[in-house]
């Protein structure tokens, strides 16, 4: 069962950075925030998409609230590292406050048989699900380190643990050595093997967890005392055709129709973006998720239709601290290198 959030008007707004607030998940939490009184930067990968972002949400709010959240929908793509670099830049020139950073955008594109690449070169799902999170956070924290209430949130999945019910089918999420990294822009899989979209997808949000941890301690080093959630939606599946699956769906449309209907309406084992949205909404208001250092939550199926959004153990992988290390530096390498 959803908590709903005890956050109100009267409370002091935050102000608070999303990315993959567009659509899904995402997009409910924003409406839920700017309802509540708390101001959101939410940056769109262009101008079109952030008028219809604009346009949606503004029908969307009830006309008789007596205070909005203002909405802000600045340009960034996270295809493009130097997309990062510009926003931020913005953002430090109107001396912008950020309370909450939400790193809550994803991309799976599974039925691919062949990797898409960023505007640098580096697979699509590992360039936007782990990559760019990683450069936007170093780039944002800045920001964040002036608030009297900050906190960062990393959307991942239970993916991530191959002992899961999603972690199981088909190919396990696993990093190896890191070899892919190692090789520089170009590689395919992190493991340095031949391109598996399920698998690059299961393995960035291994990386998300990894990433997580690995910035908790960082910032505990630095006597920043800010939490570090990371959390798992459960299975989300909407009704039309945006939030989650909308690029893996062309891929294999009458399958992911199938598999829809079977998870959604038989098994009853999905949950909803408008609920996922609340889950997110509420990690972001309410007391219980202040506690600084890492903590790791998920949405978990204990019967058909029912929930519990719990603290969860991670997966073995993910709590090597050898591996969040390694991930860690290879990743700054790499950034370096692609931007020198």
């Amino acid at each position: 069962m959803t908590e709903k959030s005890n956050s109100s008007k009267k409370d002091k707004p935050l102000t608070i950075f999303i990315t993959g607030g567009s659509s899904g998940i995402g997009y409910q939490a924003c409406l839920n925030l700017i309802s509540l009184g708390h101001n959101i930067i939410l940056p769109c990968k262009n101008i079109v998409r952030a008028n219809e972002v604009l346009t949606n949400i503004f029908n969307e709010l009830p006309a008789e609230l007596s205070k909005k959240g203002e909405l802000y929908t600045p340009i960034m793509d996270l295809c493009d590292l130097k997309s990062i670099d510009l926003l931020c830049s913005d953002v430090k020139k109107k001396h912008l406050k950020i309370d909450v950073l939400i790193l809550n955008a994803g991309l799976q594109y599974t039925g691919s048989k062949v990797p898409r690449r960023s505007a640098q070169g580096i697979e699509l799902t590992f360039a936007v699900n782990h990559l760019a999170h990683f450069y936007l956070t170093k780039k944002i924290l800045p920001f964040l380190t002036k608030s009297e209430d900050p906190k960062i949130i990393i959307t991942s999945s239970e993916v991530h643990n191959p002992n899961s019910a999603g972690g199981k089918v088909g190919a396990k999420a696993s990093l190896g050595n890191l070899k892919g990294l190692e090789n520089g822009a170009g590689f395919e899989m992190i493991d340095g093997n031949k391109f598996n979209a399920d698998k690059a997808y299961k393995d960035s949000k291994l990386c998300n967890i990894l990433f997580a941890k690995k910035l908790s301690i960082y910032l505990d080093k630095k006597k920043l005392l800010i939490p570090v959630i990371a959390w798992a939606p459960g299975l989300v599946i909407s009704r039309d055709n945006q939030g989650f699956f909308r690029y893996s769906r062309k891929y294999n449309q009458l399958g992911q129709i199938l598999f829809a209907f079977l998870a959604r309406d038989i098994l009853r084992i999905t949950t909803s973006n408008i609920e996922a949205g609340l889950i997110l909404t509420n990690l972001v208001c309410l007391c219980k998720y202040k506690k600084p250092g890492f903590n790791y939550y998920s949405n978990k199926v204990i019967s058909s239709g029912n929930f519990i959004f719990e603290k969860t153990d991670i997966s073995n992988d993910a709590q090597r601290e050898d591996l969040s290390d390694n991930l860690w530096e290879l990743s700054k390498s790499l950034i370096n290198k692609i931007l020198r």
